[in-house]
């Protein structure tokens, strides 16, 4: 993901303190270029305070603006809501970390030597060897039909042809975090088998209901404010599709609900992002949120914690998802060290996704840079700062 490659914007947010104008001017012009129909940019400031800005519209026929309570499908960014079940089914004692695919499936479903040796941690943080996809001849040709449709193509993805591909399945050499769409519908797979219970509702009794995210979920029809939820668009992709095209909602089968099938707004994420900064009330989800976040294979870029993956950008360490489908975008990252989040949701599939990093970068910059002050004084880099406590507006 592209950041700043100097401190200048994040040294001109210290002597503003206007993180709407920076906002503005990482967003309009994606409005303005026709990047996307709409977007919503929601910050968590250092305060615990929250700003959302909006942008454009729905892609609905009446042409409603999107607004911080809009529904966005969300894609991937359910991997970590799901990673964050598996943490605190975990620290229940109902699984450990180290059960292997051996334990964790049926007895005597057929796996291959390195299937058998896949660990519940490694589904989790995407290091278990499995690829993004199995590329089957059928899953081959809905990516095609794809391309020219915007149709969904994991409808042929079911628990018998995973099972089936497991079978025969040989890992790479090199086992460093490999994104895996198969290895969170299989560690969905394993929730139910061993907790008796669908996602959806794993769901509302460990996350959206404790944080009382009422605008979340898997089912989205029965979320509030579904008519008036953002429609996708064709973006970057699918490639044959003119861009700002309106494409289908994608539905998933049971495999990938709880991995690509939630639906939230930018408020219900601002709070689940607070959540991962501050005390909740509930012991046992504040562990298993701050445990989320523990790297667990470490690198400078792309390092992976539990569903979330883990930046150096600059002096700053972002921690974040990202998500695509269909015909939308999504972003989530905190700033642990300010205590600052940032969400950017789009309804069109664009690849660039540079905002909210860009954001926590400038806030972290803005923030560090205020308090060397006293230390840098005489250093020309501070001398427009000033003794004032920084506050954004």
């Amino acid at each position: 993901m592209k950041t700043d490659p100097t401190r200048e914007q994040g040294l001109r947010l210290a002597r503003t303190g206007d993180i709407g104008a920076e906002v503005n001017r990482l967003a309009l012009p994606l409005i303005l270029q026709k990047q996307t129909p709409g977007l919503v940019v929601g910050v968590l400031l250092p305060d615990g305070q929250t700003r959302v800005y909006s942008y454009g519209v729905t892609g609905e026929p009446d042409g409603g603006k999107v607004t911080g309570s809009t529904l966005f499908a969300v894609a991937s960014v359910s991997k970590g809501f799901l990673a964050e079940i598996t943490t605190l089914i975990v620290q229940k004692n109902v699984f450990q970390w180290n059960e292997t695919l051996e334990t964790l499936l049926p007895l005597n479903t057929p796996l291959s030597r390195d299937a058998r040796k896949i660990t519940l941690l490694q589904l989790v943080t995407h290091t278990s060897g499995l690829p993004r996809q199995m590329m089957t001849t059928e899953m081959l040709g809905g990516v095609v039909q794809y391309l020219f449709t915007g149709d969904n193509f994991y409808h042929a993805l079911d628990r018998h042809s995973l099972v089936d591909y497991l079978a025969d399945f040989s890992a790479p050499q090199d086992l460093s975090p490999r994104y895996s769409n198969i290895g969170y519908g299989l560690l969905d797979y394993i929730l139910e088998l061993r907790t008796g219970k669908k996602v959806e509702t794993l769901l509302a009794e460990n996350i959206t209901g404790p944080l009382k995210l009422t605008h979340t979920g898997y089912q989205a029809p029965m979320l509030p404010g579904y008519a008036q939820r953002a429609l996708g668009h064709a973006g970057d992709q699918p490639k044959f599709i003119r861009r700002g095209s309106q494409v289908p909602d994608w539905h998933f089968s049971s495999l990938m609900i709880g991995a690509a099938g939630l639906y939230t707004n930018a408020d219900d994420l601002l709070t689940y992002a607070n959540a991962h900064l501050y005390p909740t009330g509930d012991r046992a989800l504040d562990n298993a949120l701050r445990d989320s976040l523990r790297v667990r294979y470490a690198r400078s870029s792309e390092a992976a914690a539990n569903g979330w993956i883990v930046d150096e950008v600059g002096n700053q360490n972002i921690t974040y998802q990202v998500g695509f489908i269909g015909g939308f975008s999504s972003y989530i990252g905190l700033d642990t060290r300010h205590k600052t989040a940032v969400v950017v949701l789009q309804n069109s599939f664009n690849w660039t996704n540079n905002i909210g990093h860009k954001v926590l970068q400038r806030m972290g910059e803005a923030i560090d840079s205020k308090n060397d002050y006293d230390k840098n004084s005489d250093d020309v880099t501070h001398k427009s700062l000033n003794h004032e406590a920084l506050h954004f507006h």
